[in-house]
């Protein structure tokens, strides 16, 4: 009796932590757009966040970081390459906010923190995959007659 499907290759454990990195951004990109929703609607900081009581700074970065947040979180999960294109839009809107104009939006050092080192690890993946996609072609060139 024959196997219905063919058997999946096995993933190099690159791609594995890869994947496990990505969903963990995802969730976390998720739990911000959760927190700016919650801001927005009055639901935390005891109602002094919501959308009515923002001066327009305010009201401009927490609607577009709880779309962008969301969407970027969803991205992510799936693996898409416009999810990390929507990462670095929300950190790059969030890091301008604590580091250009914390005289609006306040000081937060570990939102940039952690978000650099996101962008680290991020960037390390890629050359590891740029590295091995560079050695697999030296491997193919060498086994040609």
């Amino acid at each position: 009796m024959e196997p219905d499907s063919q058997p999946l290759p096995k993933r190099p454990l690159t791609e594995i932590l890869f994947l496990v990195f990505m969903r963990l951004v995802a969730v976390t990109c998720f739990w911000f757009g959760l927190q700016y929703w919650a801001m927005l609607t009055g639901y935390s900081l005891g109602g002094q966040g919501r959308f009515d009581m923002l001066n327009l700074p305010w009201r401009v970065a927490g609607s577009a970081l709880a779309v962008i947040f969301p969407v970027a979180a969803l991205g992510l999960w799936l693996g898409a390459s416009w999810g990390a294109v929507m990462w670095v839009m929300g950190a790059g809107a969030q890091i301008a906010m604590y580091k250009v104009w914390p005289h609006i939006f306040g000081a937060n050092t570990l939102v940039p923190v952690m978000h650099g080192l996101v962008a680290t690890i991020y960037i390390l993946f890629l050359v590891a995959f740029w590295l091995d996609h560079r050695q697999n072609e030296e491997r193919a060139r060498i086994d040609l007659p």
